[in-house]
């Protein structure tokens, strides 16, 4: 996935800090009706409305991207709108931990003034990275539109194995019976819902990569589930196909539990 540029994540800040200053005017203009009534109460409940005036603003702003970003898979409607979104440097999503850590240290890269920190750090970085995101381990890339495909649960061949086949070709027409693959369920319970997010990310963008990379990202994929599980691809059976299985039959346990 690429990642994103100065001019693509100022686009998506502009519209989230005007969606923020939105609601954060909504909620100081609230705020003034209430606190005259809560002067005529006591003197301290003055006081804790000043208080709420000055800390809401605060967690308004910093909950914003917070939230966002940790459970809208690391967009905020700004990044949204920017077709961009934050994701570790794995490749996986960003939880809310990634989330706080990096939007925490927003602060210091909007110094001295229109994140001028956090420009500097994006041209001199490589991976176009402020503090927050060196700090959290994040970078931020651009959407890929990805192509519809049949669900895997459906077949246990590739999804661009149909274009090769003549219309109403099924195995069945052909006296064939579908090839079902001997996985030891052992070794399938040693996975973890993490690798199936690794697998179910590979099979949404696996269309959109040469067929170079795909087959090189499938081998290294099933390279790392053999380290962990020990099962290995049966011969004769392309790794995408045995990909494939191994995410169906963790489904399938996955539901049973």
């Amino acid at each position: 996935m690429p990642v994103a540029g100065i001019g693509s994540r100022f686009v998506a800040l502009l519209i989230d800090y005007l969606i923020w200053f939105l609601a954060a005017v909504a909620l100081i203009f609230l705020i003034s009706l209430i606190d005259p009534s809560l002067s005529h109460f006591s003197q301290m409940g003055e006081k804790w409305a000043i208080a709420v005036f000055i800390f809401i603003p605060f967690v308004l702003y910093w909950g914003y991207f917070t939230l966002f970003e940790a459970f809208w898979n690391g967009r905020t409607p700004g990044k949204r709108l920017a077709k961009i979104r934050v994701i570790q440097r794995s490749g996986r999503g960003i939880g809310l931990f990634e989330s706080m850590t990096r939007n925490l240290l927003r602060i210091v890269d909007q110094f001295p003034l229109v994140y001028a920190v956090g420009a500097v750090s994006i041209f001199l970085t490589r991976d176009h990275q402020r503090l927050g995101d060196l700090a959290a381990g994040t970078l931020v890339v651009h959407e890929r539109e990805t192509l519809t495909a049949p669900s895997s649960r459906a077949s246990h061949r590739t999804f661009t194995a149909g274009i090769f086949d003549e219309p109403g070709d099924a195995p069945a027409m052909r006296g064939l019976q579908p090839t079902s693959l001997e996985i030891s369920s052992d070794g399938v319970q040693r996975m973890e819902m993490a690798d199936l997010e690794v697998l179910e990310g590979f099979f949404a963008r696996r269309l959109d990569f040469s067929m170079e990379t795909r087959a090189a990202l499938a081998h290294r994929i099933a390279g790392a589930l053999r380290a962990k599980t020990g099962l290995e691809a049966p011969a004769g059976v392309s790794t995408e196909t045995y990909l494939e299985e191994l995410a169906r039959q963790f489904r399938d346990m996955a539901r049973m539990r």
